[in-house]
C-alpha cells in the first residue's frame, strides 16, 4: 500500500504492480523466498487474492450488493469471480473465446451476460456456461434493460437498408427482437464494407440507459452523433450531433438530465438534455479515446465525473469542470469499476495484476475493506512526500554563477516559480561539478566543519553573560553537558525570582572570602586570595626592619581523594614529611633540592652551626637518606 498521488486529494494503491513489465515466474519466486525474513514484506497488504491474470485482463464489475466482483481477462480465456467478504477468489472459469464485455443480470454474480469477441452470447451461472447464441455481426457493447428484460447489442456495419444495428435479445420471451436502426452516416455497401463491417464501416460504438430514471437509451456512433430511443415506443427520440471523433462512452446521471459523452479524441463533454450544446468540455489531455465514464457523488454530496482513458484515470468537478485529482498506473487501462458508496476502484488493465485505488475523499472504505481505514489515517500522520523531490530550486544569480543562464526559455529542464527555477537535481550535480571541479573536497570539509561543530554544542562556552555571579551562571550550565541541548533559560537562571542574583552587585557572591572557602574548600577561585607573609629568617643578621617578601600563593585547585583515582596515577604519591624531594639521583636530607616555591624552617637557626654546614663539604649519600627514621626526624631536634 502506497500513495500514489500526494495532493490535496490522496490516492492510495491498495494493490497491483508499479512496472509495466512483472518479473518472470522463476525470478518472482527467488525474490520472494529472499524476502521471506523482511518484515515490511511481511506486513505487506494483500486485497484481494488472486486478482490477477496470466497475462492481461478485459473488464471488470463489481455486483450490486457490493459482495461479488467478477472480471475477465487473458490468456487462457478465462472468468475470475472474488468474494469480497472473504476477500479471496471464489472460482474461476475457462472460456473458448476472448470477452469483450459482459454485464451481470443479478444483484449477485449468480446471472452474467457475456460478449465474446467470436460474435457469440453466453450465459453463465454458478454451475457454468448455461446457454450461448450467435450475433449476426460484431458487438462493439452490451447494456441490459432491467424493465422490458432484453440484452442491448450495438453492432459493427450497416444492414441491407444502410443503417446501423443494436440489436435486442429479449430474455424472457427467449429470441431476438427487432433491432433499432441507427443512422451511422455510411452505406456499407456502397463503401465495399460487406455486411461484416470493414476499415470505413460505419458502427454503434457504446450504449447507455438511464435506468434510474426515465430508462431512456442512448447510442453513440461513429460519425460523432447520440440518438436517443424510447423503450416503450420502440421510436427514435432525439438526436445529439456536432461531436469530434467518435463516440467511445456514454453514462447517465442518476436524475436522467445529465448525460456525459466521450470521444476517440480524447475530449469529454456534458448535456443537459434540454439543451444541445454542452454545458461544459474537457480534455484528457493525451488524444486517447476514452473507455469509461462515471458519474459519482462523494461522501460530502459533490458531484464529480471519472473519466477514463487507456493512460490516466481523472476525476473532476462537475459544475466547473476543476480537476480533482488523478491516478496514473504504470499500465495500459482497459476498464475501471467503482464500488458504489465508497472510495474503492477496481481496474482491468494489460498487466498481469489488476490494480485497487482508494480514494478516503471519495467516500470510505467498503465494508469487506474496513480495515483500510485505518491504515490511511495511519499513514496521513506521516510527513507528506515532497512535489519536488527531485529538484533544485535556483535563482538567476545561482544559474547564471553555475553557467545555466542560456537555458532560462528555451528548454522545459527548468520549471519557473516565483522569483527562481526549479532545476533537476542530477543537472544540478552536473552543473556545480563542472563549474567547481573541487566540489567534493569543500563538501567533505564542510561536513566535517558540520560535525565538529555539533559536537560542540553541547559544550558550555560561557553562553550566557550576567552582570553578577558569572561563575556560578558557568557551574549551572556545566551541568547540562551530558544533555542533547543546553537550555540557558532553565531553572534558576530562567526564574525572574532570581533575576537580582545575577544583576545587582550587593548579591554577589565573594570567592575570596573566608566563608566561601570554608563552605567551598575545593572550588577553585577566580583570584588569589590574601596570604599570611612568610619571613625569611634563614639567613644569619637579618634585620626585622628589612622589606619583607611577599610570595603569592598558588591557586588553589580540585582534588579527587578517591583510592581509585591515586592508583590510576593522576595523583603524585604523599610521601612521608621531610621526603618531600624531587630530582635525579639521590637525596641528601641536609642539602638536597627544595620542592616549592620556599622553604619554612622549624629548628631554630645557630650561627656557629649552620656556618659549620655551610662549609661542610657534601657527604656522599647513603642508600637510606631518603628513607625516614626517628634518628632523622626534625621534630626530634625542635
Amino acid at each position: 500500500m502506497q500513495l500514489t498521488n500526494p495532493h490535496d486529494v490522496p490516492v492510495y494503491t491498495i494493490s497491483g504492480a508499479s512496472t509495466a513489465r512483472p518479473l518472470p515466474d522463476w525470478l518472482a519466486r527467488k525474490r520472494k523466498r529472499s524476502l521471506k525474513n523482511d518484515p515490511e514484506y511481511a506486513n505487506r497488504v494483500e486485497l484481494l487474492q488472486d486478482f490477477e491474470f496470466e497475462e492481461a485482463s478485459t473488464c471488470v464489475r463489481v455486483s450490486d450488493d457490493g459482495e461479488w466482483a467478477m472480471s475477465t481477462g487473458t490468456y487462457k480465456p478465462q472468468i475470475h469471480t472474488h468474494s469480497l467478504h472473504n476477500l479471496s477468489l471464489s472460482f474461476s472459469r475457462h472460456t473458448t473465446s476472448l470477452n469483450h464485455s459482459f454485464v451481470l443480470l443479478s444483484s449477485d454474480y449468480s446471472k452474467s451476460l457475456h460478449l465474446q469477441t467470436d460474435r457469440r452470447l453466453e450465459f453463465h451461472t454458478p454451475g457454468g456456461c448455461h446457454y450461448e447464441t450467435r450475433l449476426p455481426r460484431y458487438g462493439r457493447d452490451l447494456i441490459y434493460d432491467r424493465r422490458s428484460a432484453e440484452a442491448l447489442v450495438p453492432s459493427t456495419g450497416v444492414n441491407a437498408d444502410g443503417s446501423g444495428e443494436v440489436y435486442r435479445l429479449n430474455l424472457e420471451i427467449g429470441r431476438f427482437m427487432k433491432p433499432y436502426q441507427i443512422n451511422v452516416g455510411v452505406d456499407d455497401l456502397v463503401g465495399g464494407g460487406g455486411l461484416q463491417g470493414g476499415i470505413n464501416a460505419g458502427s454503434v460504438n457504446t450504449a447507455a440507459i438511464a435506468e434510474e430514471s426515465h430508462n431512456l437509451l442512448a447510442f453513440g456512433t461513429s460519425i460523432g452523433t447520440v440518438e436517443f430511443w424510447d423503450p416503450r415506443s420502440k421510436t427514435r427520440a432525439g438526436v445529439l450531433a456536432g461531436q469530434e471523433g467518435e463516440i467511445t462512452a456514454l453514462d447517465f446521471d442518476r436524475s436522467g438530465l445529465s448525460l456525459v459523452t466521450g470521444s476517440s479524441e480524447g475530449i469529454v463533454q456534458i448535456f443537459d438534455l434540454r439543451r444541445p450544446v454542452p454545458i461544459l468540455r474537457k480534455d484528457q489531455g493525451y488524444g486517447y479515446p476514452i473507455k469509461t465514464l462515471i458519474h459519482m457523488t462523494t461522501s460530502s454530496q459533490e458531484k464529480k465525473i471519472l473519466s477514463a482513458d487507456k493512460r490516466i484515470i481523472k476525476l473532476w468537478d462537475e459544475s466547473n469542470g476543476q480537476a480533482w485529482t488523478s491516478v496514473e498506473p504504470a499500465v495500459d487501462l482497459n476498464s475501471v469499476a467503482w464500488c458504489k458508496n465508497s472510495g474503492m476502484l477496481l481496474t482491468a488493465n494489460e498487466g498481469k495484476q489488476q490494480h485497487a485505488f482508494f480514494i478516503p475523499q471519495l467516500g470510505p472504505a467498503p465494508k469487506w475493506c474496513s480495515f483500510l481505514d485505518n491504515m490511511v489515517e495511519e499513514m496521513a500522520e506521516e510527513a507528506p512526500m515532497e512535489t519536488y523531490d527531485n529538484y533544485k530550486f535556483l535563482t538567476l544569480p545561482e544559474l547564471k554563477q553555475l553557467n545555466m543562464g542560456h537555458l532560462v526559455g528555451t528548454t522545459s529542464l527548468l520549471r519557473p516559480y516565483m522569483h527562481g527555477y526549479f532545476v533537476a537535481t542530477k543537472l544540478y550535480e552536473e552543473a556545480r561539478l563542472i563549474s567547481n571541479p573541487y566540489i567534493f573536497e569543500d563538501e567533505r570539509a564542510k561536513r566535517i566543519k558540520e560535525k565538529v561543530e555539533k559536537e560542540r554544542a553541547s559544550r558550555i562556552r560561557g553562553g550566557k553573560k550576567v552582570k553578577v555571579n558569572q561563575n556560578l551562571v558557568d557551574k549551572m550550565l556545566k551541568k547540562q553537558e551530558r544533555r542533547e541541548k543546553v537550555d540557558e533559560e532553565r531553572g534558576v537562571l530562567g526564574d525572574d525570582r532570581f533575576t537580582k542574583l545575577f544583576e545587582d552587585e550587593e548579591f554577589a557572591i565573594d570567592e575570596k572570602s573566608r566563608e566561601f572557602q570554608a563552605i567551598n574548600p575545593s572550588t577553585k577561585v577566580g583570584a588569589t586570595a590574601a596570604l599570611p607573609r612568610a619571613v625569611d629568617s634563614g639567613a644569619e643578621g637579618s634585620d626585622s626592619d628589612e622589606e619583607e617578601q611577599i610570595r603569592p600563593e598558588p591557586t588553589p585547585e580540585m582534588r579527587i581523594s578517591s583510592s581509585s583515582y591515586k592508583k590510576s596515577g593522576h595523583q603524585r604519591q604523599d610521601k612521608a614529611l621531610g621526603t618531600r624531594v624531587q630530582g635525579a639521583g639521590r637525596v641528601n636530607k641536609h642539602g638536597g633540592d627544595v620542592v616549592g616555591e620556599k622553604q619554612s624552617v622549624f629548628v631554630p637557626s645557630g650561627g656557629k652551626k649552620d656556618k659549620a654546614d655551610q662549609s661542610e663539604p657534601a657527604k656522599k649519600a647513603r642508600r637510606d637518606d631518603g628513607r625516614r627514621s626517628a634518628s632523622n626526624n626534625f621534630f626530634r631536634k625542635l
